[in-house]
C-alpha cells in the first residue's frame, strides 16, 4: 500500500528487468515517485508558469491533480479510471494533466539519493486519456521531453516520448531512457514538458516514475561440459512438461495486470492494457547543448507548406542545418541569394511542426543570419533569424484549430 511519503529510496538486491540492454541488469528503482494517496503535498518544487494544481479529478484547462480515479469528466470524452497506474496499493493517485494552452514544465522536481558518475534508467508510465472522437477528429497530442540537469542547472540529459496517442482503450505505457550522472556527488533537477499547446486530445496521465542502476555483470568464463552430461540434458529435455499458472489477482509484473471492475457500476468501465515499454530517442546534442528560443509560431490550414531559407543581407558564407521534431533534415547548407527550399505537410495526423535552425558557422560577418519565408494556404510569412554556437533558432508551424 502506498504511503503519504511518497518520494521513497529503494537499496536492495539486484533485479534483471525486460527490455535492458545487453551486458547490463538493473537493480531496483532507487527513486521511485508514485504520488501517494489522498491529499499529498505538491511534487513540484516551484510555482510553474502555465499549469496550477487543484483539487478534484477533472481538472481544467492548464491544471492538474493528484487522483486516484476520474469519471465522466467533459461529457465522458475523457475515459473513465477506476485506478492508477501502481500495482498493489489502495487509492493511489496518478498525476492528471489538462494541457495549457501554451506548451511548457507539468511537472518540476528534486532527485536525490543516485550516485556519482553512475548510469541509471529512468522510467515513466503514460497515458493520454483523450477518447477517440469525431468531436476531436484533428487532436493536439501530447509530445512529452523528459530533461535531467544539476541544481545549479547545468545539463545532463534529455529525451523525448514522441506522440502520446489515443487508443480504443484505457492503455499504460512506459518510456525508458539510460543517461549517466555527473562525475560528482550531486542532486538533480528532473522536468517534464508537454510540447504541445492544448486543445482536444492533449490530456494524459502519469505515474511511476523510476530510476533504477544499470550494472554491468562480471563476465563468466562457461566450463566444458562432458558429452555424457550433455546426452543426459537431451534426454531429459526430450519430455516437456506444461506448467499452468492460475492468476486470480494483481501480479508484480509491469507488463502483466488482471483488472477488477467495479461490479453493479453505471458507468461501463474499459479494462486498461499495458503497452510494451518505448525506449525514449535521445535529442541530438546541437539542440540540448544550445539555448533554442522560440522565434515565430504559426497556424494555418491544412496543406502542403512551402519553406524557403535565403541568406540575410551580406553573403558570407553561412551555413545551417535543419532538424525537424529533433530530426536532422537538413545538413551543413550554405545560404546564399538563391533559397534552400523544402515542404512539410500540416494536417489531422501531422498537426505539429518544429523546426530549429543550428549555425555550423557563424560566416565572415558574425553572427549566422537568415531569412526564413513559409508559404502557407496562400499567405507568406517572413521570418528573420540569428543563430550563433550559443543559441539555435526555433519555428513552430501548426495546424489551426
Amino acid at each position: 500500500m502506498k504511503k503519504a511519503f511518497f518520494l521513497i529510496l529503494f537499496l536492495t538486491n539486484i533485479f534483471k528487468g525486460e527490455s535492458q540492454p545487453a551486458n547490463c541488469t538493473f537493480s531496483p528503482p532507487r527513486v521511485t515517485i508514485h504520488f501517494g494517496t489522498g491529499d499529498i503535498k505538491d511534487v513540484n518544487k516551484e510555482v510553474l508558469d502555465n499549469y496550477d494544481r487543484v483539487s478534484g479529478y477533472c481538472p481544467t484547462d492548464g491544471h492538474y491533480t493528484y487522483t486516484s480515479y476520474t469519471s465522466g469528466c467533459f461529457r465522458n470524452d475523457w475515459f473513465t479510471l477506476t485506478e492508477d497506474h501502481t500495482l498493489g496499493d489502495v487509492d493511489g493517485n496518478m498525476m492528471l494533466i489538462n494541457a495549457s494552452d501554451r506548451s511548457g514544465p507539468f511537472l518540476v522536481t528534486t532527485i536525490k539519493g543516485l550516485k556519482s558518475n553512475t548510469t541509471y534508467e529512468f522510467g515513466a508510465w503514460m497515458m493520454n486519456v483523450c477518447k477517440i472522437s469525431d468531436k476531436c477528429p484533428f487532436p493536439l497530442l501530447p509530445t512529452i521531453t523528459v530533461r535531467l540537469e544539476t541544481v545549479a542547472g547545468k545539463f545532463v540529459a534529455q529525451f523525448r516520448t514522441g506522440e502520446l496517442a489515443r487508443r480504443e482503450a484505457p492503455g499504460w505505457t512506459q518510456y525508458r531512457a539510460l543517461f549517466t550522472t555527473p562525475v560528482s556527488p550531486i542532486d538533480l533537477t528532473l522536468t517534464m514538458i508537454d510540447n504541445s499547446p492544448g486543445g482536444c486530445g492533449n490530456d494524459f496521465a502519469l505515474d511511476d516514475i523510476t530510476f533504477r542502476e544499470c550494472i554491468v555483470p562480471p563476465v563468466v568464463t562457461a566450463r566444458k561440459k562432458s558429452v555424457t552430461k550433455v546426452r543426459k540434458k537431451l534426454v531429459a529435455q526430450s519430455s516437456p512438461v506444461k506448467k499452468v499458472i492460475r492468476t486470480t489477482e494483481k501480479k508484480s509484473s509491469e507488463n502483466l495486470e488482471i483488472v477488477r471492475t467495479q461490479e453493479n457500476s453505471t458507468i461501463p468501465v474499459a479494462p486498461v492494457v499495458k503497452q510494451s515499454p518505448l525506449a525514449l530517442p535521445v535529442i541530438p546534442a546541437a539542440l540540448t547543448t544550445r539555448a533554442n528560443p522560440l522565434i515565430k509560431q504559426i497556424e494555418t490550414e491544412p496543406g502542403n507548406i512551402r519553406i524557403d531559407l535565403y541568406d540575410n543581407g551580406d553573403i558570407d558564407g553561412d551555413t545551417v542545418s535543419i532538424y525537424h521534431n529533433n530530426s536532422l533534415l537538413i545538413a551543413n547548407a550554405g545560404l546564399t541569394a538563391k533559397p534552400v527550399t523544402f515542404r512539410i505537410v500540416v494536417d489531422g495526423d501531422h498537426p505539429h511542426h518544429e523546426l530549429i535552425m543550428v549555425a555550423n558557422n557563424l560566416g565572415s560577418i558574425p553572427p549566422n543570419t537568415s531569412l526564413m519565408v513559409v508559404t502557407a494556404a496562400g499567405k507568406r510569412y517572413e521570418v528573420f533569424i540569428s543563430s550563433s554556437e550559443q543559441k539555435n533558432a526555433k519555428v513552430i508551424v501548426e495546424l489551426k484549430k
